[in-house]
């Protein structure tokens, strides 16, 4: 028998596990099979070191539910009623996510894929359909190569890990992922990822050189194995759609020794619309070094207790203040433009500032978890190509004042985002997008969830006049089921899909959905915004023309 291959000393470990297995009451005969498949997988990579009841932890695992909590960043899918995995299978090496996927395809079971889980809908950790988890967080290794201005980076370690690796190793050195540190770069950069650095050097997704996959068929893939559709496809069109994303091989880009960050808010009768609809002349074309983004906040003034609107400059220069100061003042003279206002830090620093961390408190960004994680919220996105009116501006903050916790999140583009084609990644936002628009409100009880959601829909369906149409698009990194759903009744799903599909990727979404059929004819990777399959009998024609075999190898 194969367990005699393993050491003497773990078979009573085994044994244990088998039986814990086959005695917990798990919702389907071909979950245990999945178990019992991915244990005898393993026991050929199995390292004696290893805990495999830390690899494999099913409901009867006293660590089940605080292992799925930890990576639930929207308390709107952690109550009795929301849809658990079957069992999580925690990686420590590749082979097990091998494992995991040779194992759930046999026995046709469905696999979500986790990296730091803030996708905004739990689609990486819940489903209606009987599923399993396989979440990446032991799989965060970074090697910094500062000589060769890269890094290699496995998908589960997060944005501030990565930021923080690179800090250690120079401070002349950045990579332009986004704000909140707490996000997956597995998930982060597959579906795009901006930040503070992204109109100077684009998207974390331009900045990939190469990339590790474990496909359909359980083989490991890089960029020369993938082939360059593939490796298209994965840098900004999901990277569950395709495969199991362990690594990303990145390229470092180059800071400043000192950065300028500035802060500073007006309210709406300290003249906060005029200011906003300057910002929005000029928002795509800000020199390419700036980072302006504005956010709308709705509070209660302190003095009065009545509700407000506060917009929020909220600003990263890649220059020093004596540099920028004659521009600010040409430009937003009316902001308090004191230098004292302005304050110079090395790149890092900048990151612990957006983060809301203390300055010289790096090693906070090595926090998976954050007391923000413990909320419930509904998020949206739009792009604008054109300013919003004044007009547009005023019947807007009514619609603001109606919830006290919403916030907007105004991030501007041009810059290098100009300079991209829309179809040199699947993420399409770029030249003629004047900023994007994240729209999000949080509340504390799950008895309040249908109120604010419908608020949220309501303020969606206000602002379409005044943003992006035909289509109107949306980020996939702030996913919305409401835009719509794969249909889970074993049919592709293709023309449901491409009602989002679009939205996230434009022209992009027909040449993502080519490589789907391709790579994953049967749609194994499926999840409720998956990228579908062709219909058969488009399948029978793209397989007739050659599909892309020209320029990708299937293993």
């Amino acid at each position: 028998m194969a367990i005699l291959f393993l050491p003497m000393k773990l078979l009573p470990l085994l044994f244990l596990l088998f039986n814990s297995v086959m005695s917990t009451t798990l919702s389907s005969t071909a979950t245990e099979s999945f178990l019992q498949c991915f244990t005898s997988h393993i026991q050929y990579h199995f390292n004696s070191s290893d805990d495999i009841s830390k690899i494999v932890i099913t409901k009867n695992n006293s660590n089940y539910s605080s292992v799925l909590q930890s990576s639930i960043h929207n308390l709107r899918f952690w109550n009795t009623s929301t849809p658990k995995p079957e069992a999580i299978i925690a990686p420590f090496h590749y082979s097990h996510v091998q494992a995991a996927v040779i194992c759930s395809k046999k026995e046709g079971i469905l696999i979500k894929t986790r990296s730091g889980g803030h996708d905004y809908e739990g689609v990486s950790y819940v489903s209606g359909t009987p599923f399993i988890i396989i979440d990446l967080f032991n799989l965060r290794s970074i090697d910094v190569d500062i000589e060769k201005e890269s890094a290699w980076v496995e998908a589960g370690a997060t944005v501030g890990e990565l930021s923080y690796a690179i800090a250690q190793k120079s401070k002349l050195y950045g990579f332009p992922a986004g704000i909140c540190h707490t996000v997956g770069v597995g998930g982060h950069i597959s579906g795009g990822g901006h930040g503070t650095l992204f109109r100077k050097f684009g998207l974390a997704a331009d900045n990939v050189l190469d990339a590790m996959i474990v496909d359909v068929n359980g083989n490991v893939l890089n960029r020369k194995s993938m082939g360059e559709e593939l490796f298209w496809a994965i840098r900004g069109g999901g990277g569950s759609s395709f495969g199991v994303i362990v690594a990303w091989k990145l390229r470092l880009v180059p800071v400043p020794t000192s950065v300028t960050v500035y802060r500073e808010s007006k309210t709406i009768e300290e003249g906060a619309t005029e200011l906003l609809s300057k910002w929005q002349a000029i928002a795509d074309t800000i020199p390419e070094e700036y980072f302006l983004r504005l956010v709308l906040l709705a509070n209660q003034d302190g003095t009065n207790g009545e509700k407000v609107i506060t917009v929020l400059f909220d600003c990263l220069f890649l220059e020093t203040v004596e540099k920028l100061l004659p521009w600010m003042q040409e430009n937003f003279l009316e902001l308090s433009l004191d230098q004292t206002k302005f304050t110079e830090m090395s790149w890092i620093d900048s990151v612990l500032y957006f983060s809301g961390i203390p300055r010289n408190e790096s090693e906070l960004l090595l926090q998976r978890r954050t007391e923000d994680s413990n909320r419930f919220f509904k998020a949206k996105s739009d792009y604008v190509t054109d300013p919003i009116s004044e007009a547009g501006l005023e019947h807007l903050w009514k619609i603001l004042l109606e919830e006290e916790r919403s916030v907007l999140i105004l991030t501007p583009f041009g810059g290098k985002m100009s300079e991209i084609s829309d179809s040199e990644t699947p993420f399409p936002h770029r030249k003629g997008t004047l900023f994007e628009i994240q729209y999000m409100i949080f509340w504390n009880d799950d008895k309040e969830t249908e109120k604010h959601i419908g608020w949220m829909r309501r303020l969606y369906e206000y602002m379409t006049p005044h943003v992006s149409k035909s289509p109107r698009a949306a980020y996939l990194n702030y996913r919305d089921l409401d835009l719509g759903r794969n249909i889970d009744d074993g049919s592709t799903g293709y023309e449901e899909a491409s009602i989002w599909g679009l939205k996230y990727f434009k022209g992009n979404f027909m040449r993502l959905v080519n490589v789907k059929t391709v790579v994953d004819p049967d749609n194994f990777f499926w999840d409720e915004q998956s990228i579908p399959v062709l219909p058969w009998s488009e399948k029978l024609k793209c397989q007739q023309l050659g599909g892309f075999a020209a320029t990708v190898e299937i293993q």
